[in-house]
């Protein structure tokens, strides 16, 4: 077993580690299938050859071609570490700065087999969202993290670290970059020949920026969305005897089951691989299981008809799901479904994301990899199906969302029935959760925001809910306008009951939906434990890409943006600009990331508070430009709700001006111009 002063202390290549072939224990990532030319080949090779010394080459070239032939893409298994990966303790890391620490706990993390979907291809979620690319890249950015002081910044160039440069205290200890293409070379083809020749990598949202912290991640978003949908759609508050379907319990979906049981609904979540389904048994996030359809029917019936709080898996396939459901109601109208949605990873439909109704997982894997022609068209007829199922529940009153993860988007590429009649592009017969329930949140200011533990001690992490619950309450006491005071409510019931809820999976880490005015006094807060000793050790402070200000993507964070300028990315990078020189430890910025490569633009930040009085400085400026920045456009694109937000911030902070628009205040005028232009008239 290799110890972290090991791992830390450089690629191993005199001698280079003994042969590793892939462990048939654990899951793996489906293989690729870039259709690399032989000059396109020999060229991943150099690339990959290029971090080890010419007398390693003779051994590593035939090897590192077989697994650009089996697999699609050179990961370099051989250098897989023999530690267990997973957040140790800040202290443990041998580092010159505790902030360099704080970064490598939050690698590993996204690298612990509990916590990552195919640890092995160093893939945390969504089913290619990369940490790094390969494993000697893991043990360079060790190396360089190890090595790193406050006057230094380490960067990375889509998992490749480029190298240490000189700095200040005051600058980001680390940069990152994912993706980023010219915008002509941004399409799904050029991910998969550029991901093989191992010069960019997919690092979805928080994979690639580190800053990952289990399912959890998106329970407290998930279980707002599901309680909200309820008030909006079905005009309820109690959940109880409600049925919500849904799909995808690898990655980020897994938190579905965790957050139905939260709402107190019977959450039935269909999942094909039979791996992920036990791992969220094992952990408790699921309370039952279904093999067959007649079970899985009957036990919704039951559990609904008891008001009972259950998250049940299905193990198959949910076009077989939705397919038997939309025939129970046709014999015996009885809808079984409620809400319903799905977080298949439709970003990447034909390598993996979405498994097609036809074929048995192992046979669909097959396929991905020696006929993708014929994957593809199977899953676009399955896709169809699927849809054919949902519009007849719907028909029957059932409420469908988009999650987000491209359904609606592949669905209609696929020849699918969702388009709306007379809609904008973007916008189909079911609404993105983002435009129908989270929308106004996001206008609020409200985002998942998250912190870690450093300590990796869990009295530490009920420390900071006791905290952030004392934050929340002097913030109400104090005063709160109506159109906030919900979710205020929403957000004091969830932090109170955080800990019954057992969601921590890895690292010692929390999720709460906040807004600038609770980020800046819970990190206050924090960062003065930390100081007195309450706290063991440095809290670091991050959130979901899937943010306020965090994400440019016209099919989730900004679909709700009616001025045209939803396909526009200037908030994202400008988020990500604000933040470095704001105070933040680390900055990461990505082309896709929920919806897919190509089709979105965020960014994210990692920000250690370690007591110091410099860090609450770095934390106020920080994170009210975190929020702002989106608020900001939000109510330029004419969301009312966003101005009056941006409005009660500048009366706070005098130091911020912030453009407001003028509304047109009769629509009629917009008539008369334009049709006295096309009649070639004026008045």
């Amino acid at each position: 077993m290799a110890t972290l002063q090991e791992v830390c202390s450089g690629l191993p290549v005199d001698p280079i580690p003994k042969q590793q072939t892939r462990d048939p224990n654990v899951p793996h990532a489906p293989a690729r299938r870039p259709d690399l030319c032989p000059r396109e080949q020999k060229l991943a090779l150099r690339n990959a050859l290029r971090y080890f010394p010419p007398s390693c080459h003779e051994v590593l070239a035939p090897e590192f071609a077989a697994e650009l032939n089996d697999y699609g893409h050179i990961y370099m298994y051989r250098f897989r570490p023999a530690l267990t990966l997973k957040a140790y303790p800040i202290n443990d890391y041998p580092c010159k700065c505790k902030q360099a620490a704080a970064i490598m706990h939050m690698i590993m993390n996204n690298l612990d087999p509990a916590v990552a979907q195919f640890p092995h291809e160093l893939v945390t979620y969504g089913g290619n969202g990369q940490v790094l690319s390969n494993w000697a890249q893991f043990w360079l950015v060790m190396q360089y993290l190890s090595d790193m002081t406050e006057n230094q910044t380490l960067v990375m160039y889509s998992g490749h670290p480029m190298g240490l440069y000189p700095s200040s205290p005051g600058s980001p200890r680390l940069v990152i970059t994912n993706g980023m293409m010219v915008p002509n070379y941004s399409s799904r083809e050029d991910y998969e020949k550029y991901f093989a020749l191992g010069v960019t990598m997919y690092g979805q949202m928080t994979a690639g920026s580190y800053c990952y912290i289990g399912p959890q991640g998106i329970v407290h978003g998930t279980t707002l969305t599901v309680l909200n949908a309820a008030r909006r759609y079905l005009g309820v508050n109690s959940l109880r005897g409600k049925v919500y379907v849904t799909s995808g319990l690898g990655g980020m979906s897994g938190a579905q089951a965790k957050a139905a049981t939260i709402c107190g609904c019977v959450g039935v979540i269909a999942e094909s691989r039979k791996d992920a389904l036990m791992k969220r048994y094992r952990q408790g996030w699921l309370l039952e299981m279904a093999e067959s359809l007649d079970h899985c029917v009957e036990r919704i019936r039951s559990a609904r008809d008891a008001g009972e709080s259950l998250s049940l898996g299905y193990h198959g396939n949910v076009v077989d799901l939705w397919e038997r459901l939309a025939e129970e109601y046709e014999r015996t109208g009885d809808c079984l479904a409620d809400l319903a949605s799905d977080q298949t990873s439709c970003h990447n439909p034909y390598g993996g994301g979405y498994y097609p109704v036809q074929v048995s997982v192992e046979e669909a894997e097959r396929l991905i990899k020696v006929d993708p022609a014929r994957f593809k068209n199977l899953v676009q007829e399955s896709l169809r199906r699927q849809v054919t199922a949902i519009n007849k529940l719907a028909g029957a009153g059932m409420k469908f969302w988009d999650y987000g993860n491209a359904f609606l988007l592949e669905a209609s590429r696929a020849g699918a029935d969702v388009s709306a009649v007379d809609a904008p592009p973007g916008q189909f017969r079911y609404p993105s959760y983002v435009q129908d329930i989270m929308g106004e949140i996001f206008s609020m200011g409200f985002g998942p925001f998250r912190w870690v533990c450093a300590s990796g001690l869990p009295e530490d992490l009920a420390t900071t809910d006791r905290l952030a619950a004392d934050v929340l309450n002097g913030i109400v006491a104090s005063g709160v306008p109506e159109y906030v005071s919900q979710q205020y409510a929403d957000n004091l019931l969830w932090i109170k009951q955080a800990g019954e809820h057992e969601m921590v999976v890895g690292s010692q880490a929390r999720i709460l939906y906040s807004d600038r005015r609770g980020r800046m006094a819970l990190a206050l807060a924090f960062n003065k434990a930390v100081a007195s000793g309450e706290l063991k050790g440095p809290v670091i402070l991050s959130r979901d890409h899937h943010d306020v200000s965090g994400t440019d993507s016209p099919f989730r964070e900004t679909s709700n943006i009616t001025d045209g300028s939803m396909f526009c990315a200037d908030m994202a990078v400008q988020n990500v600009i604000g933040d470095a020189f704001r105070g933040a430890t680390w900055v990461a910025v990505h082309n896709g990331g929920g919806v897919g490569w190509g089709e979105v633009v965020n960014g994210g930040f990692g920000l250690v508070l370690d007591g110091s009085e410099d860090a609450s400085a770095r934390a106020s400026k920080m994170l009210e430009w975190d929020v702002c920045n989106g608020i900001s456009r939000r109510s330029w694109a004419g969301n009312c709700t966003a101005e009056e937000t941006l409005r009660a911030a500048m009366d706070a902070n005098n130091q911020l001006r912030v453009t407001l628009p003028h509304h047109v205040q009769d629509e009629s005028l917009l008539d008369c111009a334009v049709m006295s232009k096309a009649s070639g008239t004026q008045h």
